[in-house]
């Protein structure tokens, strides 16, 4: 079953929600050079991740410009995965892995040749339509069948994000096969607050994206 991540959690209400749905992951917003309503600070960060249930894993998204800045996010936060937009190379991730956090750099669905060779450094790759900055959380989708050929190509989890919506992430999973998927602004009431019900539709969808129809009646049923 296809992992999810409800990612820019700025609030306890939110995150108790995601973790109600069914989500696997929260991800909290730090240190980005961009505007984002989901930004809060590393303190803040903190306190929503300590206060998440066992086994609803932490990640921390950030734009570090040195491995220094990612390792004290890192120390300062204490998350279990750490999401890296930047420019690292394989030996600058494996350096912020050995601070005991997973590692997982996000990398544009057509460039195979970075993922190939960051892959045997990292926990997982995230596949992001990007900013002109570099940023994801565009609420742009991307060319799905390049993210398939993405995460044939490496032997480590990849994980879809960008524009998806409880509308199609089902279509998304099928397409791509991913690990996980990751939402932001698709399950939004307004920047930086989660809908709860979008919340819950999505997580539904996205693990359910293999199922007959045969077995969603049965379930109704059952129900």
């Amino acid at each position: 079953m296809v992992r999810v991540k409800v990612c820019g959690v700025t609030r306890e209400s939110d995150l108790e929600a995601v973790a109600a749905a069914g989500a696997d992951a929260i991800g909290a917003i730090c240190d980005v050079p961009v505007e984002t309503p989901r930004e809060v600070t590393p303190d803040r960060a903190r306190e929503l991740f300590d206060v998440a249930p066992p086994f609803l894993s932490t990640t921390l998204v950030t734009m570090p410009t040195s491995v220094e800045q990612a390792r004290d996010l890192v120390r300062d936060v204490q998350p279990d995965v750490l999401q890296l937009h930047a420019d690292f190379s394989a030996d600058e991730l494996a350096a912020v892995r050995a601070e005991g956090v997973r590692a997982v750099p996000v990398v544009e669905a057509t460039n195979v040749e970075r993922a190939r060779a960051l892959a045997p450094a990292v926990d997982a790759i995230l596949v992001d339509t990007p900013s002109e900055s570099g940023a994801g959380g565009t609420g742009q989708t991307h060319d799905w069948d390049a993210s398939r050929t993405l995460a044939a190509a490496v032997d480590v989890p990849v994980v879809l994000a960008g524009g998806l919506t409880p509308a199609n992430v089902a279509a998304a999973v099928r397409t791509v096969e991913p690990y996980g998927v990751d939402v932001a602004s698709g399950v939004e009431a307004a920047g930086g607050v989660k809908d709860h019900d979008a919340v819950r539709a999505f997580v539904a969808e996205a693990t359910t994206a293999h199922e007959s129809p045969e077995d969603h009646d049965e379930h109704e049923v059952v129900a």
